[in-house]
């Protein structure tokens, strides 16, 4: 423990005694800086209230086509621009009708601010620009981008400037402040590749198009880039252990990321997954994932198949990748921690030519990493290349790819007797591995996508993507427990050798037009999606592992020769077409409908039996949505959703099964604290009807009667609380049980590896000014409650609050980072399958990491 904190202090030492070489010219320059900083917050903190029309206020709507076709498009048109100097720097003027509400972000040495629902309607029919209006700025220009975006992009001639945004009644100012340097300072250059901070205003996973998050009518989380990096992120886990309602089961060593989301875990080796990539569905994405390429997470909470087909009752987890830049970034970063822990990343984007119509960008990493547990390790390569063509002014074309290999050692887990239960010959091993040494699981694919968008006019889009993703998974002699030994010391065992091969293809294409009936605005969505998944699962035998004495284990005796018992091949075909319309009745007063139908069909051989099966189905899915807000920032909505699963399987008498059915009801309150801060509160009734149970009058045959509800409540809050605060917090409330089942004993029981109660709370604290500008720290807090470690809840995982800690400094372009995870050493489990593989969590583990961008 002295040896712990002695080591935690040095890394607090080093990283503090870089930070007194500032100077007392940079604490005056920072001290100016801030100042406008601290200007700039104080006035974006204006409240609006928006007052409800009556109805008789609301115009009609249109009741002829040709009314509906001649209606004035619900876009607000920017008629001038103009540049004027100021003290400070300049203004930006833009004239409008109505009120904007731009985004801003900084990319390079450029501020950004995009303006939704607007058009650049100057007389002359141009873009705008200017070539350096004062001293430190390089350019500004206005832009029209597609889907009805205006884009201000101000560029500093050695850094990127800041500016206060201003309305009045007819136009939209821009104070624009330059970042001075002078000649004998040392240049501070920020790159910054994506959007900066915790506060995601906006995500598409809910709707499929680009909607804040306040005006979905449904719970969803987004883990942005941010989080990730403070965290030092590796696994997918790392990233959701920030969402209520997400419990982890596997552990870090496992081969991929298993999860339930409000109490129903992903299962991601069905046909039909619930994890997308941008979007497309891409079943096994939990399993070979590297994070170096991924932008963001965003958790759909709830039923989603209105949208993406079959899904997981629970929730949905979308998977964000980095996406081109047109301005030149590079970072090159590595990591070496504890248990043998080296990790090495680049990540290159910028334009390939002066027009900077082709962009790119590079991820790859290289992870290697040990164990706790004896023997368990693996190795991890990962190279995802992106190529964006804009083709014309309103067409685009995006090609990525990426390559995935992971070699590990499999990790069965442990016993419950003698780990979480009592053993009479004493307690378990930490790092005992109850496998073989040579239990290799090693997996590799790659994925391939090409994606369309055109934008026809100001108010009509096409969107068209096709993916591909190969999987392939070899599985050589994975040792399980069979039974554990009345002396309570002899596991027996068994092992698995197989082959599994996984081709996807996916297709979607998405139409969005926008337009008006009367006073009433329309973002229709039309869309489409095929699917094909080809399966096969070779070369399956089973045989005998020698038992293995948990106290005194003995490994690399002889196993018997295995048996083959599966070589299948299965084809699995979807297709999906789907509406969906978000209505806004008034400014605070919006309606989301949405209909999906999907029909499957699935082929399967068994070739050691000679037989083939064919199922097929099809099912409906709606949602519907309302979202009213009686002030500005305080969103109230109500949501009904429902989602499908194919059941694979026949019942006794030849039927096959109907699909799998999840209900929810979901009401909650969204709350924009300030323009970085943002709070939820959600509620929900979840009903999972159609589960397979055990035929009780037709042995090793199910039939469909099972149903499983899981109620709860969900309290997030996101965001910058002051200059430098950043939090991540959240709770959930999960009661999650049986309510019916053929097994009268099972039903009351809870749903295992779901805690009633979790929290998880992440924060930072980065210095603003002064000498030890860039110096920060970072807190974490992650609870779990106890949860039942089977269906017929015989054992329980007890609960664990784990401790994170992080200390940085930022200095120009260079980042040195120390991550402290379960600072305390909390022995704890992560999880259970059953009574005799229980996963432990990680002991006390310390990461470095030095990243340079340029």
């Amino acid at each position: 423990m002295q040896l712990r904190w002695l080591t935690i202090l040095s890394c607090f030492s080093v990283l503090i005694a870089p930070s007194a070489w500032a100077d007392s010219v940079e604490q005056g320059k920072n001290t100016s800086r801030n100042l406008l900083t601290e200007r700039l917050r104080e006035s974006q903190h204006s409240q609006h209230n928006n007052e409800i029309p009556h109805l008789h206020d609301i115009a009609q709507p249109a009741k002829t086509v040709e009314q509906w076709l001649s209606q004035t498009p619900s876009v607000i048109e920017v008629t001038g621009v103009s540049v004027s100097a100021t003290d400070f720097g300049l203004d930006v003027i833009l004239d409008t009708s109505a009120e904007l509400a731009p985004v801003t972000s900084v990319i390079g040495n450029t501020l950004i601010a995009d303006i939704p629902n607007a058009v650049l309607a100057l007389p002359n029919a141009q873009d705008f620009q200017q070539i350096d209006p004062v001293a430190e700025i390089a350019s500004v220009s206005v832009t029209n981008l597609p889907n009805n975006y205006v884009r201000v992009a101000i560029t500093g001639v050695d850094a990127p400037p800041t500016a206060e945004v201003r309305t009045q009644a007819q136009s939209l100012i821009l104070s624009v402040t330059p970042e001075f340097t002078e000649a004998e300072e040392e240049i501070q250059i920020v790159v910054t590749g994506e959007q900066d901070g915790y506060f995601v205003p906006d995500a598409s996973t809910a709707t499929r198009t680009d909607t804040p998050l306040r005006d979905i009518p449904q719970s969803i989380q987004v883990v942005p880039q941010q989080v990730l990096r403070d965290q030092q992120a590796v696994r997918l886990e790392d990233a959701l252990q920030n969402v209520s309602g997400v419990t982890q089961i596997t552990p870090r060593s496992w081969p991929g990321s298993d999860f339930a989301i409000r109490g129903f875990r992903i299962d991601e080796f069905s046909f039909f997954g619930t994890t997308l990539r941008d979007g497309l569905q891409d079943p096994v994405g939990t399993y070979l994932l590297e994070l170096t390429s991924i932008d963001r997470v965003e958790v759909l909470k709830g039923p989603s198949s209105v949208l993406f087909g079959s899904a997981n009752p629970g929730g949905t987890i979308n998977i964000i990748t980095k996406q081109p830049l047109p301005d030149p970034f590079y970072e090159l970063s590595a990591t070496v921690g504890s248990y043998d822990f080296y990790r090495g990343a680049i990540d290159l984007t910028g334009s390939l030519n002066d027009s900077q119509t082709v962009l790119y960008r590079l991820n790859a990493s290289y992870r290697s990493a040990g164990s706790f547990i004896d023997f368990v390790e693996n190795q991890n390569i990962s190279i995802a290349p992106v190529l964006d063509w804009r083709i014309g002014e309103n067409t685009t074309l995006t090609f990525s790819g990426e390559y995935l290999s992971l070699n590990s050692v499999f990790t069965p887990g442990q016993p419950a007797v003698g780990t979480i239960l009592l053993n009479p010959n004493g307690a378990i091993a930490r790092n005992l591995y109850i496998g073989e040494p040579d239990s290799n699981f090693d997996q590799n694919g790659i994925r391939v996508r090409a994606e369309l968008e055109h934008q026809f006019s100001d108010n009509w889009s096409l969107r068209s993507a096709f993916g591909l993703r190969t999987y392939r998974e070899t599985r050589r002699n994975l040792v399980f427990p069979d039974s554990l030994s009345p002396d309570n010391r002899t596991l027996n065992r068994r092992y698995l050798v197989d082959f599994n091969e996984q081709d996807i293809y996916s297709f979607a294409t998405d139409i969005v037009g926008k337009f008006s009936t009367g006073s009433v605005e329309h973002q229709l969505l039309l869309g489409t999606t095929l699917a094909r998944i080809d399966y096969i699962r070779s070369e399956g035998s089973s045989g005998t592992a020698p038992p293995l004495d948990l106290f005194n284990p003995v490994y690399g005796q002889p196993l018997t020769p295995p048996v083959e018992f599966y070589d299948s091949t299965s084809v699995s075909d979807s297709l999906g077409i789907y509406i969906q319309d978000q209505v806004t009745i008034t400014d605070n007063l919006k309606l989301l409908l949405g209909l999906r139908f999907d029909a499957f069909e699935q082929t399967n051989r068994d070739l050691l039996e000679d037989t083939r099966t064919n199922q097929s189905g099809n099912a409906f899915s709606p949602r519907v949505g309302i979202v009213y807000q009686p002030v500005e920032p305080l969103s109230l909505y109500a949501s009904y959703s429902r989602s499908f699963t194919p059941t694979i399987g026949l019942a006794f008498d030849g039927s096959q099964f109907e699909p799998g059915r999840g209900t929810q009801y979901e009401i909650g309150v969204k709350a924009d604290l300030n323009d970085q801060l943002s709070a939820t509160l959600a509620l929900y009734d979840l009903t999972r009807s159609n589960v397979l149970t055990e035929d009780p009058v037709n042995p090793n045959f199910s039939i469909q009667t099972g149903e499983q509800r899981s109620r709860g409540v969900e309290l997030n809050l996101t965001g910058e609380i002051l200059p430098g605060w950043n939090i991540f917090a959240g709770y959930a409330y999960t009661d999650a049980t049986v309510t019916d089942d053929t097994d009268s004993s099972l039903v009351g029981n809870f749903l295992n590896n779901i805690p009633e109660n979790s929290f998880n709370l992440w924060t930072t604290y980065e210095i603003q000014e002064g000498a030890l500008q860039g110096l920060g720290v970072g807190a974490g807090l992650f609870f779990v409650g106890e949860r039942q470690g089977d269906l017929a809840n015989t054992f329980q995982v007890p609960s664990y609050l784990r401790t994170d800690a992080a200390i940085f400094y930022n200095r120009e372009q260079f980042q040195i980072q120390i991550n402290f995870k379960n600072l305390f050493d909390v022995d704890y489990f992560s999880g259970a399958f059953n009574s005799l593989r229980v996963f432990r969590g990680e002991p006390f583990t310390i990461q470095g990491t030095i990243s340079w961008q340029f």
